[in-house]
């Protein structure tokens, strides 16, 4: 979760949907302030230190797969991440050994639950079944040779042939190479394990207002390294 303006916006969106009377005393704060909520901003904990989650890697799938939602979403949404693959072992790497450990990158895409995620943050555990369902990744690796600075490629979401919002990789608050390091503090890293960035600002329906429905196509893209495509099933 390396974007403040993600977690800012995401947060946002998410007292919206679900604690809409504690939204409207934060937006009249925002609005007679001028500044952010503080409870929409990241722990102080964020600042210090890349925060991270680990997923289900059991539960991948490639790009092309039609996604069906589970029983329980009723708001299924979309994450548009960069991925990187780590091309020989690490473990207490410094962040430019971590960097040159990285073998390549893939777009990957994090599948959420939004209905039943923030119960589950509030739990103090994290995300559970909001999240370990089903993620995705696009079908070729982009050496990392070929990515110069990978803080620096544009994405896009569409859905149905229409663009929903365009991004970038611009603006992490810990770099690629610090937080592959923080995972490797104390821990053995292997080659081929995948880690991402979180996802790139507002590249979720949470944030742009655009959540995912039966009979939707969706397409993600980071130019450079690949696209994401899939077809929304109804279950």
């Amino acid at each position: 979760m390396l974007y403040e303006q993600h977690v800012i916006d995401a947060s946002r969106a998410m007292a919206r949907a679900y604690l809409p009377s504690a939204y409207r005393a934060a937006s009249l704060f925002e609005r007679l302030t001028g500044r952010t909520f503080p409870r929409f901003k990241p722990a102080p904990l964020w600042y210090e230190q890349p925060i991270y989650y680990m997923g289900n890697a059991l539960t991948f799938v490639p790009s092309g797969v039609p996604i069906v939602a589970p029983t329980y979403a009723t708001a299924l949404d979309y994450e548009l991440e960069l991925g990187f693959v780590l091309g020989r072992p690490l473990r207490d790497a410094t962040p430019e050994e971590a960097m040159a450990a990285i073998a390549g990158y893939v777009v990957l895409n994090d599948v959420s639950a939004r209905n039943v995620q923030l119960a589950e943050m509030r739990s103090g555990f994290g995300p559970q079944k909001a999240k370990h369902f089903i993620s995705s990744l696009s079908l070729e690796l982009v050496s990392a040779s070929m990515i110069p600075d990978p803080a620096a490629l544009t994405a896009r979401v569409e859905i149905n042939g229409q663009e929903i919002v365009r991004s970038s990789s611009a603006g992490m608050r810990h770099s690629i190479g610090a937080a592959v390091a923080h995972a490797s503090r104390g821990e053995q890293l292997y080659a081929g394990e995948l880690l991402a960035t979180g996802t790139l600002p507002g590249c979720s329906g949470l944030e742009n207002g655009r959540l995912l429905v039966p009979g939707d196509h969706l397409k993600l893209t980071i130019d450079g390294v690949g696209t994401i495509v899939h077809d929304i099933a109804a279950g």
